[in-house]
C-alpha cells in the first residue's frame, strides 16, 4: 500500500517564511485539507462484506464462531468456486483480492492502543479463522492430490497466511511502540494458532522475534515469548525424536530464552516464558526454580498452572519435591500457600491413589475414593523421616492435607490392626492428625480426635511395645544383642512420633496417667536412649507433673533420680580377667621381664583410656538430661531444693572439668541457671565474657546466645543506675569485637543477632554500637553472610520506627556512617562494588524521618475540646538534629570551605570528598522540615544552611538548587512564626479581660503585686473596671 503523505512543511519553508497568525478553526481545516489519503481503489462487495466481518468482531467475543464461518464463506467463494474454470488469471486475481482485503484491514488494527479490547478480539478472530479455514482446507485437500514430497501441501490459507506474514515483519522493527506491540501480538498469536508454517516464514518469525527479545517495552517483549515459546516447544519435540540431530539453532534458541527467564526484569515478561516453555528435562530445573522468584504472581502460576500440569509428581526428584513444599506453604504471599496446598491435597495424593487419567493426559472428573495405602505412598514419597522433625515441612503439609479434605478426615480409622504395625509413614500419620484436630479453630475437631485416638492407657502400652523394640535395635548396634531387629532410625522415629502424641493428650484420666507416668519414668534412666527422644520424655513428664509449682518441684526430684540412676548404671566395672590369659604358653617362659612390664602397661592405658571415654559418656548423658530439665523450668532457682543441689553437684563441676565437651555443656546448664537467678547471672557474667574471649567458635557463638539471653530476663544488669561500668564496657567490647569480620561467618551471625534483640529492648543503648551496626549492614562483604543481612534489614527500620529516642540515636550517627561508607568505598577491591552514597543516604532520611514513627510521642498525640484523643502536627526535630549534623560534617566539623582549603589542601578538591560533600547535601535537602518544631533549632539550621550557600560548598546545580531550596522553606516557616507571634500575643491579653467582679479583683491584685511590669497597662484595666462596676 502508498505510505502515507507527510504534512510537514520543509526546513527552508520553515526558515524563510512564517505564515500571518491564523485561528483555531483555520489552522485545523487547513492541516486536514492537507493529509493525502493513499488510493486504494474502488470500493467492492468484497470489501463490504470482508468490512462487516470485521465490523461486528471488534464488538464482542461471542459471535467470533459465526463470523469465521461467514469470511470462510467468502474465502471459498473466492477461491474455490471459480477454480472450477479454466481462467488461471482470474483465479489468482480473485483470491489476491480477497488477501489484499484482509491486510487492508489488519492494517487499521497496527494502530490501535494496547487499552483497546477492540484490538485484541481482531486479533483472535484472526487467530481462530486462519486455524478454522487450516483445518478445512485439509479436509478439502484429497490424498491424492496431496504432493508426498512437500512436507506442507499449499493450500489458499497458507497463502494467506503468508501473505499477512510478509506485511507483519517488516513491522516488528518499527518505531512506534503501538505497531510493535500490535505486529508483535498477532505473528504470535498466528503461530501458537497454526499446526505448521512455511519454513521460509519461519526463518523470518524467529529472527524478528528473537530481536523483539530485547526490546525496551515489556508488553513487546512478553509476545515475543509467546511466539518463540512455540517455536522452542517444536524445535525441542523435534530434537527428542531425533536425539543424534545436531539442531544448533534450536539449543542456542532455548538458552536465549532461559537467559530472559531468569534475567528480564518484567515480570509478566518471565511469567510468560513460564507457562509458555516446553517440559523438557533441560528446562525443567529452570522453571521449578521460580519457586523462588520475586514476584509472587510467577510463585503462585508455578503452583497452580505449571506444577499441576506436569503430571506426575513422583518423576521428580526426593529433593525437589522437599523443596518445592518448603518453599511454597513457608512462602510470605498466603495466594501462594493456598495453591500449594491445593497442589499437595489434590494433586499429589492422586498421583499415589492410583486414579486413572484422562485421554488428554489431565484428571479425570470422578477424583478417586480415599485409601490409606494411597496416603501412606504420599508419605514416604516425601521422605517423612528426614522431613518430619526439626525445620521439616512434612507437618504443615499435612496439616493443609487434613483441613481440605474432610473425606479423608471421615475415612480414616486407627483400629488395633492399625497400631500393631506401625511404620515410620503410620505413626506420622497418627501425629499429624492429632496435631490437627488439637491445634484446629475453635477446637471443632476435638471431638474427631476422641472418637478416632485410643485412650491414654492403650497408648502407654502400644509406647512401651515400641519403646522396648528400639532399646533392642540400640543394643545389637552394641554388640549386646543377639538378633538384627528392624531399622534403628525407624524404630527411634516411631517412638518420637508416639512422644509427640503423648505432649497432646489430656490427662484427665488418672489411670492413663499414672501409668504412663510410669513408664516415661523407667524410659528416662535408659542410659542407651537417645537424645531426641530423652528430650520428648522429659517434656512430656513435665506436662504430666502440672504447671503448680508443687508439680515443678516433684518433676525436677523425679529427673535427678532418673541422673542418679543412669549415673550408678553407668559405673565403670572392673574389666574381667579372660581365662585364656591365665594359662602360659611355653613362648611365656621363654619371655623376659621387659616384654610382660610393657604389656602390662599397655593393658593399663587401654585402661585408663576407656575409663576416661565412659566418665565423659556418664557426665554428657547426666548434663543434657540436666539441660532438657533447666529447660521445662520456670520458677526461682533458690526456692528449688533440687535445683541448687543440682547447680552444686552437677553443673559447678562440670564447668570447671578439663574435658572440652564436658566443659561446655557445663556452660550451657550455668546459662539456664542464670536465667531462673538474677544473683547468679550477675555474678557469670564475668565468666560468659572469658569464654567469648577465650573459647573457639562454637564456644563463642555459645557464650553470645547466653549472655544475650541473661541480659533479656534481668535487664537490670546493664540499665541499673548503680551498674559497674566496668562490666557494661566490657559486653559492649563483646558485642563489638563479635560484630568484626575477622570472626567466623556464625559468630558474626550470632552477635548481629544478640545486639539486635538487645538494642530493640533497650537493653543497650549505645551509638557507637549502632553506628557499627549500619556500617555491616552496608558492607559489601556481608552479601556472603546471609544471616547478618537479613537480620539487619528486619531490626534497622523497626529499631528506628518503634521509638523516639532510637531515632534520634540514628540521626546523631548518620553523618558518621556516610562518612565510613566513604572510606570503605577506597579499600574496595577491583571486583568489589560499594553500594552508592545516594542509597545510603535515602535509607538513613528514611529512618530518620518523625513522620513514620510507629509508637506516638507526646508531640504527636493530642487532646480536641470533646475530650477524644486526636494527631496533631509531627515534630521534626529529629531530622533537624539530622541536619545539623551532616550540615557541620559538610562544613568541616564548623569550618567553611575556605577552612578545609587551607588545612587539608591536598584533598579538599578530590573526588572522595566531593562525593562525600555531595551525598550529605543530597541529604540536608530530603529533610521533613516541620513547623510544629523548636524556633530555636529551626533558626541554628537556618544559619548553618545560609552559612553553606555563602561557603559555596555544593559542587553540582542540584545540591545548590536543594540548599537554596530548604533555604527558602526555613525562612518561610521562621517569617510565619514572627507573624504569629503578635497574634498570639494579642490573644493572650484578650484572655484577660474578666466579666465577673471576683475575677477582675484577683486581676487587680496581680497587677498591685506587679505594679513595675504593668506600668502601661494600668489605664485599661481601670477602664475595664470601671465599666464592670457600671454594669453589676
Amino acid at each position: 500500500m502508498p505510505g502515507r503523505a507527510s504534512v510537514r512543511p520543509s526546513t527552508t519553508s520553515r526558515v524563510n517564511s512564517k505564515p500571518p497568525l491564523e485561528k483555531s478553526s483555520s489552522r485545523k481545516t487547513a492541516a486536514s485539507s492537507a493529509v493525502t489519503v493513499p488510493d486504494e481503489g474502488p470500493s467492492s462487495s468484497l470489501r463490504t462484506r470482508i468490512c462487516a466481518v470485521f465490523g461486528d468482531v471488534q464488538r464482542t467475543t461471542a459471535s467470533h464462531r459465526k463470523l469465521a464461518v461467514s469470511l470462510r464463506k467468502v474465502q471459498e467463494a473466492c477461491c474455490y468456486d471459480l477454480a472450477q474454470g479454466q481462467k488461471q488469471t482470474q483465479e489468482d486475481a480473485v483470491e489476491d483480492d480477497f488477501n489484499v482485503e484482509i491486510v487492508r484491514c489488519i492494517t487499521r488494527l497496527m494502530g490501535v492502543k494496547r487499552s483497546e479490547p477492540a484490538g485484541d478480539r481482531i486479533v483472535k478472530f484472526l487467530g481462530m479463522f486462519l486455524r478454522r479455514s487450516s483445518e478445512q482446507d485439509a479436509a478439502l485437500a484429497s490424498e491424492g492430490e496431496m504432493d508426498e514430497t512437500q512436507a506442507l501441501s499449499e493450500t489458499p490459507t497458507t497463502r494467506l497466511t503468508s501473505h499477512v506474514l510478509s506485511f507483519l515483519l517488516p513491522l516488528l522493527g518499527c518505531k512506534e511502540k503501538v505497531v510493535r506491540y500490535r505486529a508483535t501480538q498477532l505473528v504470535a498469536h498466528i503461530i501458537n494458532s497454526l499446526d505448521s508454517v512455511d519454513d521460509d516464514c519461519y526463518h523470518m518469525i524467529r529472527t524478528g522475534l528473537l530481536k523483539r527479545l530485547r526490546d525496551k517495552e515489556p508488553m513487546i517483549r512478553v509476545q515475543a515469548v509467546l511466539g518463540l515459546g512455540r517455536l522452542a516447544g517444536n524445535e525441542g519435540e523435534d530434537d527428542q525424536e531425533d536425539p543424534d540431530s545436531d539442531n544448533e539453532d534450536a539449543s542456542g534458541l532455548l538458552k536465549t530464552l532461559l537467559d530472559i527467564l531468569q534475567n528480564d526484569p518484567s515480570a509478566d515478561v518471565r511469567r510468560s516464558l513460564l507457562l509458555n516453555l516446553p517440559l523438557t528435562p533441560g528446562t525443567l530445573p529452570f522453571l521449578l526454580e521460580r519457586a523462588r522468584d520475586v514476584d509472587p504472581a510467577i510463585r503462585r502460576a508455578l503452583y497452580s498452572r505449571l506444577l499441576p500440569a506436569l503430571g506426575d509428581f513422583r518423576h521428580l526428584s526426593l529433593s525437589m519435591r522437599e523443596k518445592l513444599l518448603r518453599w511454597g506453604l513457608r512462602d510470605r504471599d498466603e495466594a501462594v500457600r493456598k495453591a500449594t496446598g491445593k497442589l499437595f491435597r489434590e494433586r499429589w495424593i492422586e498421583d499415589c491413589a492410583g486414579n486413572t487419567k484422562a485421554v488428554d493426559g489431565t484428571l479425570a472428573d470422578q477424583a478417586a475414593p480415599p485409601t490409606l495405602d494411597g496416603l501412606l505412598e504420599l508419605l514416604e514419597r516425601i521422605d517423612i523421616v528426614n522431613s518430619a522433625g526439626g525445620h521439616g515441612i512434612a507437618l504443615e503439609a499435612m496439616k493443609e492435607f487434613w483441613c481440605g479434605r474432610p473425606d479423608y478426615r471421615d475415612a480414616i480409622a486407627f483400629d488395633q490392626a492399625y497400631w500393631d504395625n506401625l511404620t515410620p509413614e503410620r505413626s506420622f500419620l497418627v501425629r499429624s492428625f492429632q496435631d490437627f484436630c488439637k491445634d484446629g479453630e475453635d477446637g471443632k475437631f476435638e471431638s474427631l480426635a476422641e472418637e478416632k485416638m485410643p485412650e491414654v492407657t492403650k497408648l502407654a502400652f502400644f509406647l512401651q511395645r515400641y519403646v522396648n523394640d528400639l532399646i533392642k535395635c540400640i543394643q545389637y548396634n552394641n554388640g549386646l544383642g543377639d538378633t538384627a531387629p528392624e531399622d534403628t532410625v525407624e524404630a527411634e522415629f516411631i517412638v518420637e512420633q508416639l512422644l509427640y502424641i503423648a505432649k497432646s493428650l489430656d490427662y484427665t484420666d488418672e489411670i492413663g496417667r499414672r501409668k504412663l507416668f510410669a513408664l516415661l519414668r523407667e524410659t528416662l534412666g535408659v542410659a542407651e536412649l537417645p537424645e531426641e527422644i530423652t528430650k520428648l520424655v522429659v517434656d512430656v513428664l513435665r506436662g504430666i507433673c502440672g504447671n503448680e509449682v508443687a508439680g515443678e518441684r516433684d518433676f525436677c526430684g523425679i529427673v535427678l533420680e532418673a541422673v542418679a540412676e543412669i549415673h550408678d548404671h553407668l559405673t565403670i566395672d572392673e574389666p574381667k580377667v579372660d581365662e585364656d590369659e591365665s594359662f602360659h604358653s611355653a613362648r611365656s617362659d621363654f619371655s623376659d621381664a621387659t616384654a610382660t612390664n610393657a604389656k602390662s602397661d599397655n593393658d593399663d592405658s587401654q585402661m585408663d583410656e576407656a575409663k576416661a571415654i565412659k566418665e565423659i559418656m556418664i557426665n554428657m548423658k547426666c548434663l543434657h538430661i540436666a539441660q532438657c530439665m533447666l529447660e521445662n523450668v520456670e520458677g526461682g532457682l533458690q526456692q528449688n531444693i533440687h535445683l541448687v543441689t543440682m547447680l552444686n553437684n552437677l553443673v559447678v563441676p562440670a564447668v570447671r572439668s578439663h574435658e572440652a565437651p564436658i566443659r561446655e555443656r557445663g556452660l550451657l546448664c550455668l546459662g539456664l541457671c542464670c536465667l531462673l537467678d538474677k544473683a547468679l547471672g550477675e555474678e557469670n557474667l564475668t565468666l560468659f565474657l572469658h569464654c567469648f574471649t577465650k573459647g573457639h567458635d562454637a564456644l563463642q557463638v555459645s557464650a553470645l546466645q547466653i549472655l544475650c539471653d541473661i541480659l533479656t530476663t534481668h535487664p537490670t544488669l546493664l540499665t541499673a543506675e548503680n551498674v559497674d561500668p566496668i562490666v557494661q564496657k566490657s559486653v559492649h567490647k563483646v558485642f563489638s569485637k563479635g560484630l568484626k569480620a575477622s570472626h567466623a561467618p556464625e559468630v558474626q551471625s550470632a552477635a548481629t543477632t544478640a545486639l539486635c534483640k538487645l538494642m530493640l529492648t533497650s537493653v543497650i543503648t549505645d551509638e557507637d554500637l549502632l553506628k557499627q551496626l549500619v556500617i555491616l549492614f552496608f558492607d559489601p562483604a556481608m552479601k556472603e553472610n546471609a544471616a547478618v543481612t537479613q537480620a539487619l534489614s528486619y531490626f534497622l527500620p523497626v529499631f528506628c520506627h518503634s521509638k523516639r529516642e532510637n531515632m534520634e540515636m540514628m540521626a546523631n550517627v548518620a553523618a558518621g556512617v556516610l562518612h565510613s561508607q566513604v572510606s570503605l568505598a577506597d579499600e574496595l577491591e577491583d571486583d568489589e562494588e560499594a553500594i552508592g552514597l545516594g542509597v545510603v543516604g535515602n535509607m538513613l532520611v528514611d529512618w530518620t524521618d518523625p513522620r513514620k514513627l510507629i509508637v506516638p510521642n507526646a508531640a504527636s498525640v493530642g487532646w480536641d475540646d470533646a475530650g477524644g484523643k486526636g494527631t496533631k502536627a509531627v515534630d521534626g526535630d529529629i531530622h533537624l538534629t539530622l541536619a545539623d549534623s551532616l550540615l557541620e560534617k559538610a562544613l568541616g566539623h564548623g569550618c567553611s570551605s575556605e577552612c578545609v582549603l587551607v588545612a587539608y589542601p591536598d584533598i579538599a578538591n578530590s573526588s572522595p570528598v566531593e562525593e562525600e560533600r555531595k551525598a550529605l547535601l543530597t541529604m540536608v535537602g530530603k529533610i521533613y522540615v516541620s513547623p510544629t518544631s523548636s524556633p530555636e533549632k529551626l533558626q541554628a539550621i537556618s544559619e548553618l544552611v545560609a552559612e553553606s550557600i555563602d561557603a559555596k560548598i555544593a559542587p553540582d546545580a542540584a545540591t545548590r538548587n536543594a540548599l537554596n531550596k530548604l533555604h527558602q522553606a526555613f525562612g518561610k516557616i521562621l517569617g510565619d512564626m514572627e507573624r504569629a507571634k503578635p497574634s498570639i500575643e494579642d490573644q493572650g491579653s484578650e484572655e484577660t479581660r474578666v466579666e465577673d467582679g471576683s475575677v477582675a479583683e484577683e486581676t487587680k491584685m496581680e497587677v498591685d503585686e506587679h505594679k513595675s511590669d504593668a506600668v502601661a497597662q494600668d489605664p485599661l484595666l481601670e477602664e475595664l473596671l470601671d465599666d464592670e462596676d457600671e454594669d453589676l
